[in-house]
Formats: structure tokens, C-alpha cells, sequence
């Protein structure tokens, strides 16, 4: 079963963290991306730009739109994710607490199910 790991950014709590924790944090992506690779539970991972970086597209009277930024006013963002195919939700759980993120005091990782996976079945 395939399980997206999501990771919200939160800028003002990354901003708060000294070099020597962030430094931890990207050490510990590099272990957590070596025990799922092993484990063969990893299909992909990515980071993500920062939102301002981005482009919003609406159509609106049947013409695109195209705003810069991100698409909403909110403290936190979608900085990444990890695609792993897992044998159960519990397992997803179990390596999503193993993300650095996950142990930060005001972010998380969000675990969801992927319902649909464009070519096949699921």
C-alpha cells in the first residue's frame, strides 16, 4: 500500500533552529532515506522550492490567471514529501516518526494514503 509522508514547513520554527540543529535535521534525512531505501519501502522523495517561488494558475472567464506566491496565507507549507510503499498504515506511522521534522516542537509529519495512481491499479 502507498503512503505519502508529508512534511509542513513551518518558517518561523525553522527559522528559530540554530545551525547545529538544522544540520541534525539534514543528517537526519539522509539516515531516514538510507533505512527506506534499504528496506525497499522508498519509491521517491522530494523538496520542494519555497512557496515564493511558486505560480498560482486560476481560470477565471475562461482565461488563465497566473499569480506569483504561495497559494494561500498560511505559517506553514508543503516543503517535501517521501512516497513509500508500505505493508500497512502502522508501518507508514512507524517511519514517519522517524523524520526529523517529526520531532520538531510545531511541525509534524502527515500521513496519507494514496488513493489513485494515474496508469494503474490500485
Amino acid at each position: 500500500m502507498k503512503f505519502l509522508l508529508i512534511m509542513h514547513n513551518n518558517p518561523a520554527v525553522l527559522g528559530a533552529l540554530t545551525q547545529e540543529e538544522m544540520s541534525a535535521v539534514g543528517e537526519g534525512h539522509g539516515a531516514f532515506i538510507k533505512v527506506v531505501r534499504e528496506s525497499g519501502e522508498l519509491i521517491v522523495t522530494q523538496a520542494l522550492a519555497d512557496p515564493s517561488n511558486s505560480a498560482v494558475v486560476r481560470v477565471r472567464g475562461g482565461a488563465p490567471v497566473v499569480t506569483d506566491g504561495p497559494y494561500l496565507e498560511a505559517k506553514e507549507f508543503l516543503g517535501g514529501y517521501y512516497l513509500l510503499d508500505c505493508a500497512s498504515k502502522e508501518r507508514a506511522c512507524e517511519l514517519a516518526a522517524m523524520i526529523p521534522d517529526a520531532s520538531i516542537e510545531g511541525m509534524g509529519v502527515e500521513v496519507r494514503p494514496v488513493m489513485f495512481e494515474a496508469g494503474m491499479e490500485m
